[in-house]
């Protein structure tokens, strides 16, 4: 009962929302440094990202190649933010996150462990359009700023990301014992994972409906 507690205490004080700044004060952006402090201090903005770093952590955790799989999840988003710094961005981006959030969720609800290609495979697919959608807001200074700031940003949010999801498995793995994919605590957390989904999906669709129909949402 007291592991369970304290995992959730973590995970409810990774989900708090905090504001997006610069851990530099609002100073001018100009060194590797600069960048590399400002990818660290920024906040995972919107909790349909934070949420789908952490299912990630968890899923990742049954691969047997952890570390690798997140990796995966991890080098595609920062390609995607990359990529829409420079006005290259994808799709029905939004869209695609609900998608996500349900798809990687289900999984683990199902308590059915991916194999490390598939796993692969998915988290890049979906990490690109997280990464897109995260360049949406938060890479527009840093690339204005110079490729070195650039560099430096994207290696601090890569690690910053890296480290929660990496984290999420810890404390599932390690506080709530959760060592097999089809442990109750693993698939509770793919439940809540894909709920959010759901939610998300249902009301992108119903926005993409309005939309095509001509009715203000």
């Amino acid at each position: 009962m007291k592991r369970t507690l304290l995992a959730t205490a973590v995970f409810a004080m990774s989900a708090v929302p905090a504001f997006a700044h610069h851990p530099l004060g609002g100073a001018p952006l100009e060194t590797l440094t600069d960048g590399i402090l400002s990818g660290l201090g920024h906040p995972l903005l919107g909790f349909d990202h934070l949420f789908f770093v952490l299912a990630i952590g968890v899923a990742a955790l049954y691969t047997g190649r952890a570390k690798l799989a997140t990796a995966a999840y991890v080098g595609a988003m920062l390609m995607g933010c990359l990529l829409m710094s420079f006005g290259l961005g994808l799709p029905v981006k939004e869209f695609v996150i609900g998608i996500s959030l349900l798809v990687v969720g289900s999984l683990i609800l199902s308590g059915r462990a991916l194999g490390l290609a598939p796993a692969v495979g998915l988290f890049a697919v979906f990490g690109l359009f997280h990464g897109s959608a995260f360049g949406d807001t938060i890479t527009a200074q840093e690339a204005g700023a110079g490729v070195t700031v650039l560099v430096g940003y994207l290696g601090g949010l890569g690690l910053l990301q890296y480290g929660l999801a990496l984290l999420a498995g810890f404390v599932v793995h390690n506080l709530l014992q959760a060592t097999e994919a089809g442990h109750i605590h693993a698939r509770l957390a793919g439940a809540v994972v894909a709920g959010v989904g759901m939610f998300l999906t249902l009301e992108n669709t119903e926005g993409i409906v309005f939309s095509i129909l001509g009715i203000a949402g």
